[in-house]
């Protein structure tokens, strides 16, 4: 470990469980302060008790971010705790897959409500305290903070199931991309990740549905859509954890508004 985060408070929404997890996990192994966010206390509880036994200390926070109140509190909760914060890193928010014939408008609404909002809420609390220290700046080139957003492939590659998801991908993405370009100026920098499918949670249910769907087992449908991948496997999250690593790290001090696929060279994903 390089330690090249040292001293850094860096704020991890979704980093409870799956990708998020993995990025408090490697955060912290490189030395930031690491406060982490979900909407439940139980799930928190349990990654910080993980973390705990690798030697790994975190602040965990419940918050759910969908209210953008709770957001600024659970910011003002973790700079009381840690001091201000220097990285954000949006995990949090799951996009539930449907067939499209069962896709109503309020199925729309509750799909950006889960993907899209969480990380435009967080996102702006703390991009108005970055902003706010970028006035203190010594040197015009004088990074004040780091801000990465975990999207998805799906913004770029519609797939049946996942129509309102991957429309909500595609719309932080077009956020993370502009804003970039307007902070930038102040030292900020932001960036995106798409992760395309990764061992977690969310991949049991896109395999469920496409195995209802087609009438064909879990495996089979695992099988198929590992085939379907260059490198013949999903990703695991501790893969996306190092890119989200890098783009957060001084070593990434010239790249602003990118949008990183981690897809194992694969198109569409299941």
């Amino acid at each position: 470990m390089t330690q090249e985060l040292k001293g850094r408070v860096a704020l991890i929404t979704g980093g409870s469980k799956g990708i998020g997890l993995a990025v408090a996990r490697r955060f912290a192994q490189e030395g930031a302060r690491v406060a982490i966010v979900s909407r439940s206390q139980e799930n928190i509880d349990a990654a910080v008790r993980e973390l705990a036994d690798e030697g790994l200390e975190v602040f965990g926070v419940a918050a759910d971010l969908l209210d953008a109140a709770q957001s600024e509190v659970a910011v003002d909760t973790v700079e009381a705790e840690l001091g201000p914060i220097d990285l954000l890193v949006n995990s949090a928010g799951a996009a539930k897959r449907h067939e499209p014939e069962k896709l109503t408008p309020a199925l729309w609404q509750q799909t950006f409500d889960a993907k899209f909002y969480p990380s435009i809420h967080m996102q702006h609390v703390v991009l108005e305290r970055l902003a706010a220290r970028a006035g203190q700046r010594q040197s015009s080139e004088e990074q004040i903070g780091a801000i990465v957003n975990i999207i998805g492939t799906g913004g770029k590659h519609p797939t049946s199931t996942h129509l309102a998801g991957g429309a909500a991908n595609a719309a932080l993405m077009l956020a993370t991309v502009g804003l970039a370009a307007h902070y930038a100026p102040l030292g900020i920098r932001i960036n995106g990740v798409n992760p395309g499918a990764t061992l977690t949670g969310r991949i049991e249910q896109a395999l469920r549905l496409e195995s209802e769907r087609r009438g064909i087992s879990r495996e089979q449908a695992l099988a198929e859509g590992q085939a379907a991948i260059p490198l013949r496997r999903y990703g695991r999250p501790e893969e996306v954890a190092e890119v989200a690593l890098f783009l957060a790290s001084p070593r990434a001090s010239y790249v602003v508004g990118a949008l990183i696929p981690v897809h194992g060279g694969a198109g569409p994903v299941i």
